[in-house]
């Protein structure tokens, strides 16, 4: 397992367009500066009317497949 802790700010409209579908992924940079790709749908518990702020981490299998994710703050 590997885990990624990320620091995420998005807008509510810009993560509008990734709830609609038009933008699949998010791309992020986790806290020890690796570049990470995962789907935005994992953060359709952390939405509120603002956006999607807060620390985050998230853990892929072997096969870098998602497998949870959580709030840190």
């Amino acid at each position: 397992m590997q885990t990624v802790v990320v620091n995420l700010s998005i807008p509510a409209d810009e993560y509008q367009r990734l709830y609609q579908g038009v933008v699949r992924d998010v791309l992020a940079r986790s806290v020890d500066g690796r570049r990470i790709r995962f789907p935005a749908a994992i953060l359709r518990p952390y939405v509120t009317h603002t956006g999607i702020s807060g620390r985050f981490q998230i853990v892929f299998d072997e096969h870098n497949r998602f497998q949870t994710i959580k709030r840190l703050d």
